[in-house]
């Protein structure tokens, strides 16, 4: 008589297999979903600083070192304003750095601008 079916060695392999391949999916896509929270922090963070330079030139007068944060997204975000000489005395520098945590050594964003000095 002839038996059709799988041997327990077999369904066992296939088992393994499966496993394999479902937690390499689920891998990826773990790291998918932190790159895309990382990508939304870093494009909010952007648009802060650039908020923050816009604003900075709309100002008559700014001081060279300037902190705060401001809420955007329902998140509240910390920002360090510098302004600096430059080379071309008609021109300041603005660096602008954003991170989320006050406390955070890193930075998400540092962007630059410049704006023209009062005379």
């Amino acid at each position: 008589m002839l038996r059709k079916g799988f041997t327990l060695l077999e369904v066992l392999v296939a088992l393994a297999v499966i496993t394999f391949a479902l937690s390499a999916i689920i891998r990826v896509t773990g790291l998918n979903a932190n790159n895309a929270l990382y990508l939304e922090n870093k494009t909010f963070a952007n648009w802060v600083a650039v908020n923050i330079i816009t604003e900075t030139r709309l100002q008559a007068k700014v001081p060279s070192v300037k902190k705060g944060s401001v809420e955007m997204a329902k998140r509240e975000w910390f920002w360090e304003l510098k302004i600096l000489d430059t080379m071309d005395s008609s021109l300041k520098r603005i660096e602008v750095a954003v991170k989320l945590n006050p406390d955070d050594e890193r930075h998400l964003v540092n962007v630059i601008g410049f704006m023209p000095t009062n005379k």
